[in-house]
């Protein structure tokens, strides 16, 4: 595995999707490229990818019946000091349970019959303040372009990191009010030069209008809160996106975080971990991600099998969170004073050579 040690990566670069790295990807042909995958029988990944309505309904069941009666627990109890772990666990169901069944939802795959996926899109859009359209559009270019600087526009771990921003986004302090904005933003019907990038035009209008609804609702939430002259209302709405959304910082920075920009083989830049079945359940598995980004239409319940199909050809999965967030935080600290410094996994014996990219190559 020499050849990784040789990578190389320019020290400064231009995250916007409008800047100069959009057009350096394009010409150096990372841009809806071809990337690797680790060969798997079409009949096997044929019945990895069916997909079927009962896993989805039986979760679904249980996260929306957790949320609603913590909610109901956290109202009976506001007041004292038992209300305070209630709506820990009230947030965590709220906001970092949502992510994973908006993203699965988004893909399609978590049930059969579309209208459910698209139901609990909305639903876990709105509780992750969240445009279900603009998300859409946004999730699929994550999907097409991978940590491709200038064409990814969900890249969070941007070099060098901005680890007070990082920080502070484990309390919802910088992505809340970002996310408040841009619904705002939509609302007035108007997109972000990055949005208009990968939204199509078609769209737009249903894009505005999703967001007008949600802030119909916030609005709402809000005069509740003055007409009853507390804030109850809003820490069942609202607030659980700033106090819930710690754990899914936990669970899904890990995903790319340190690892390898502008390369075409999702080994060298999306992280496995493996979780206990508690944080499974609220991360609807997507601790197998880097088998979801080979695989994106396998469904979330059988992304262990996924797992254990092609692992004869991946690294070796982090065998927990804190073995990942100890790889990670030493490689993020050098990167503050030398920004091309990554994460270089190993590949088994016999596995296949690893995609670099035209921009991530080898030095002379």
């Amino acid at each position: 595995m020499g050849l990784l040690n040789l990578i190389t990566f320019p020290t400064e670069r231009n995250y916007s999707l409008t800047g100069p790295e959009s057009q350096r990807a394009i010409e150096a042909g990372l841009a809806n490229a071809e990337w690797y995958r680790t060969p798997v029988d079409r009949k096997v990944l044929k019945e990895l990818m069916k997909r079927t309505d009962g896993p989805a309904l039986r979760d679904t069941a249980i996260w929306l019946g957790l949320l609603m009666a913590t909610g109901a627990a956290g109202v009976a109890l506001w007041g004292s000091w038992w209300a305070v772990p209630v709506f820990i666990v009230y947030g965590v169901l709220y906001a970092s349970a949502a992510d994973s069944r908006w993203h699965e939802c988004g893909h399609g795959t978590a049930f059969r019959t579309r209208w459910m996926n698209d139901v609990i899109y909305e639903i876990a859009s709105f509780l992750m303040v969240r445009n279900s359209v603009v998300w859409r559009w946004s999730h699929a270019r994550h999907h097409t372009d991978t940590i491709i600087v200038g064409r990814d526009p969900e890249i969070s771990g941007m070099r060098p990191p901005q680890l007070i921003v990082i920080a502070l986004n484990f309390f919802g302090i910088v992505g809340g009010p970002q996310s408040f904005a841009a619904i705002a933003r939509n609302a007035m019907g108007r997109l972000s030069a990055d949005e208009a990038d990968y939204i199509p035009e078609s769209e737009r209008p249903k894009a505005f209008r999703v967001a007008r609804i949600h802030m119909a609702i916030y609005a709402a939430t809000v005069l509740a809160c003055l007409a009853t002259g507390s804030i109850l209302p809003a820490m069942l709405i609202g607030l659980p996106r700033f106090y819930g959304i710690w754990l899914l910082l936990v669970m899904g920075l890990p995903q790319h975080l340190g690892l390898a920009e502008d390369v075409l083989d999702h080994r060298l830049n999306s992280r496995t971990v493996l979780m206990n079945p508690v944080l499974r359940f609220v991360y609807w598995n997507m601790n197998y991600h880097m088998e979801h980004h080979m695989y994106p239409m396998v469904p979330y319940h059988r992304l262990p099998e996924l797992h254990a199909a092609v692992k004869h050809d991946c690294p070796t999965p982090s065998p927990s969170l804190w073995h990942a967030w100890r790889e990670i935080v030493p490689c993020v600290f050098r990167q503050l004073r030398d920004p091309h410094h990554f994460i270089r996994p190993q590949l088994p014996p016999g596995a296949g050579a690893p995609q670099f990219g035209p921009i991530g190559h080898a030095a002379e």
